[in-house]
């Protein structure tokens, strides 16, 4: 993610937080959520733009969460660690299945630049005219284009939530200028929110990132610190193609042995070492199909 921050935010706290008179708002007018959300969103503009924060990783776990809403929207039973194993676990020849595809959706969302190609090949069953069609829906302010992107979808095509809510984050970076989608609303939308529309869909929004970002921000912080760590004990691994693992793990929200440079002997080995060292966490709790992640 490229941005092109005030110079002074190169020296913000480690551990930057959301303010307490942010965190404690109450957004009970639109005008009182549109200032709170706005608070958040300025906040977690200079959060990105610090060099510290391990973008592409933040990204990949935003999209689980933004995956997880989304299927439960849908109904479904799935949750953060089943989609992980439907996505992590697939043999080849094998198909992710309805959660599973979801959550590939949002990660191949958040994995390039923002551009009409890009989401076209990150939602196949979407045609890229659709698409540009949809983001020119949006004017106005970051929130309002992106409720108005939102309802666009959501009225022209309703019960395709993915698709809408990938389009509404991607309308909110444009506004904002960033580079890539930062999953926001999904997590802090309701699904009876994605049938409103009008001031009445714009004011969920803002309440939704109010939310959202306060939590966005919150996990920023702890990747940071956790990325650090990680990159602090990298000359401590001696196996070769360590380093190259180590940077799967600053990319990715869960790692399969079996998906590192290394013979899977000496993944299992290394996955282990950086467990022991406290710089990864064992995530499925399992003995075998293990998943980690920082």
């Amino acid at each position: 993610m490229t941005f092109a921050p005030p110079n002074h935010t190169r020296t913000l706290d480690p551990q930057p937080g959301i303010p307490p008179w942010i965190r404690g708002a109450r957004s009970e007018s639109p005008e009182d959520a549109a200032f709170s959300s706005g608070a958040v969103l300025s906040h977690l503009h200079l959060v990105l733009g610090r060099e510290a924060v391990p973008q592409a990783l933040l990204r990949d776990r935003l999209a689980l969460r933004a995956a997880e809403a989304c299927v439960a929207f849908s109904g479904r039973p799935e949750r953060a660690a089943e989609l992980r194993d439907a996505i992590h676990l697939l043999r080849p020849g094998d198909l992710p299945g309805p959660a599973g595809e979801i959550c590939l959706e949002w990660r191949r969302a958040v994995d390039r630049p923002v551009s009409v190609k890009a989401l076209a090949r990150a939602l196949p069953h979407v045609e890229a005219s659709l698409i540009s069609s949809w983001l020119d829906a949006g004017r106005g302010t970051p929130v309002t284009r992106a409720a108005m992107v939102l309802e666009a979808v959501c009225t022209q095509a309703p019960r395709v939530d993915v698709p809408a809510l990938v389009l509404a984050d991607t309308a909110l970076a444009q506004a904002l200028g960033w580079t890539h989608v930062v999953p926001l609303l999904a997590a802090g939308l309701k699904r009876a929110d994605l049938r409103k529309r009008g001031e009445d869909l714009r004011l969920a929004c803002h309440r939704a990132l109010l939310a959202s970002g306060v939590e966005v921000v919150r996990q920023a912080a702890d990747l940071t610190r956790r990325a650090a760590h990680l990159k602090a004990i990298t000359p401590k691994l001696r196996a070769k193609g360590a380093g190259a693992a180590v940077e799967i793990f600053l990319t990715r929200d869960a790692v399969a042995p079996s998906a590192m440079p290394l013979p899977d002997r000496a993944a299992r080995r290394l996955c282990d070492r950086l467990v022991a060292l406290g710089a990864v966490r064992e995530l499925t709790g399992r003995d075998t199909f293990r998943l980690y992640g920082v």
